[in-house]
């Protein structure tokens, strides 16, 4: 009987050992590979029975939550005594901010309200030394909600009409804290920034559209801005909106500025745009000249088709009328005349004078030449001839002279009438020059068939009805000359 007692406590001693040991070595393995993980760590199912029987607990600001109770201490270290409504090293030297920028998106140009759109993500450093600290920690990075309880440099953008912050889905700010007290502040804006435009040379124009900045309050004697390196980031493969024209580069300016409250310091960004000419081309400058050309179509109408080159030249003075104003529909009421102005003004000017030519020609050849028959002579089946008496002779009548009415498709389609001059019966038969205007007989020829070269006796001698002829080449030559005059000083300046 003592015998099996002493067998029973043995074997209960072996078993009780064995079953104490199993779960702390599980604790020993399980935890390692969870330690730096912040979170909760996964348990085993019996020690998870045990932490439910006995919940211990957790006394110390170093307990399972890891890091954050210490970056919770720092930073309540640092605000507690923070006025954020003093700037660092007031009294004592100014703040110097250091100032980067990057543009996501530039663009579009409004030519009529003189102003562009540009999308930047603006960045400014500065070090305050109220800011430092000691621990582990590099930097701390605080989201928007707390930019209000720093001291944040008062920057405003001079020449912006509008501005936007981006808040979504949060406020596009943030704020770094660096452990020497070195403060990074971002955000994110869109602004509209009025850009002087000057418009002579208008469609080979090229502008600085200027991005003016300074603080709105502390002077230069408190705060300094400047570029790091001048370190500006232009992100071209973004969808820029520039259309019409082209990005040629970007230059930057400081200057100081006088106010009455003070001497402010200014940066300044010049973004620099080329106009592209294709548009223009297109919609201005090609819808001209073709109307230009077409007016001298009338050059090559019979002179008594009146209907149809009165109506042509019209239409082309009106259509020239259409595109002058339509090229000036978006564009800003300035008190000076552009390039295109100029061009669509002389292609207005050939299409009047084109139409004149007509009305001229016809005035002279209609009203100043006029038949000197009777009514009963003018009929185109009638030809009466004035003869000498029978027995007269030459000599006794020096101012007889024989004229003959014929019809205007005999004559070559000339109109007027179809005697030339009175023709002297007597020898030599010189020419009389009563055909021709009297005030301008020494220049100008009316008469269908006045003989004679272009120049005489040393004169410029003009037949008018020989105007159409001389239109067909002197229009066309003078507007070649036109054009690449104007192209060669528009292209030049």
């Amino acid at each position: 009987m003592l015998t099996k007692v002493l067998l029973i406590l043995l074997g209960l001693s072996i078993i009780l050992p064995s079953r104490s040991e199993g779960p702390h070595v599980e604790s020993e393995n399980g935890p390692s590979a969870y330690d730096d993980v912040y979170g909760p760590q996964p348990q085993a199912a019996e020690e998870k029975l045990l932490s439910e029987e006995t919940k211990p607990t957790l006394s110390g600001p170093h307990s399972t939550l890891g890091k954050l109770p210490t970056a919770t201490h720092i930073l309540n270290s640092i605000l507690n005594n923070y006025d954020h409504k003093l700037r660092p090293g007031i009294g004592e030297k100014p703040t110097v901010v250091t100032v980067e920028l990057s543009v996501n998106t530039l663009g579009p140009i409004s030519i009529l309200d003189m102003e562009y759109t540009i999308d930047i993500t603006f960045c400014q450093t500065w070090y305050d030394e109220r800011l430092r600290y000691n621990g582990s920690f590099e930097s701390f990075v605080l989201n928007g909600n707390m930019v209000s309880q720093l001291w944040i440099p008062d920057t405003f953008f001079r020449n912006s009409k509008r501005t936007q912050e981006h808040v979504i889905t949060m406020p596009n700010q943030m704020v770094r804290i660096h452990k020497d007290g070195k403060v990074l502040y971002t955000i994110r804006m869109t602004i509209d920034a009025g850009c002087l435009l000057h418009m002579l040379k208008f469609p080979m124009d090229s502008h600085s559209c200027p991005l003016s900045f300074s603080s709105f309050s502390y002077p230069e004697s408190e705060m300094i801005y400047k570029w790091e390196d001048f370190k500006l980031e232009i992100n071209e493969k973004n969808s820029w909106k520039l259309f019409q024209f082209d990005f040629t580069g970007v230059t930057n300016i400081t200057e100081t500025i006088s106010t009455p409250t003070g001497d402010f310091m200014v940066m300044t960004l010049f973004f620099n745009v080329s106009r592209r000419f294709g548009f223009i081309a297109f919609q201005n400058y090609v819808p001209s000249s073709v109307t230009t050309m077409l007016s001298w179509v009338s050059f090559w109408i019979k002179k008594d088709s009146a209907p149809a080159r009165t109506s042509l030249g019209i239409t082309s003075v009106l259509t020239m009328t259409t595109l002058g104003t339509f090229s000036r529909k978006n564009f800003p009421r300035v008190s000076y005349i552009t390039a295109l102005d100029f061009y669509i003004a002389i292609c207005f000017i050939f299409c009047f004078c084109a139409l004149m030519e007509f009305a001229v020609l016809n005035f002279l050849t209609y009203n100043w030449t006029k038949p000197r028959a009777s009514p009963k002579l003018r009929h185109p089946d009638i030809r009466a001839r004035a003869l000498m008496p029978p027995r007269a002779s030459a000599h006794q009548h020096p101012d007889a002279f024989v004229c003959q009415i014929e019809d205007s498709d005999e004559s070559d389609g000339e109109e007027g009438p179809s005697c030339p001059a009175q023709q002297s019966l007597s020898p030599g038969g010189i020419q009389n020059p009563g055909g021709c205007c009297k005030w301008c007989k020494k220049y100008v020829c009316v008469v269908p068939r006045c003989e004679g070269s272009i120049w005489q006796q040393g004169r410029l001698f003009i037949h008018i009805y020989r105007l159409d002829n001389y239109s067909r080449v002197v229009f066309p030559v003078t507007f070649f000359f036109f054009n690449v005059l104007y192209w060669l000083v528009c292209l030049n300046l």
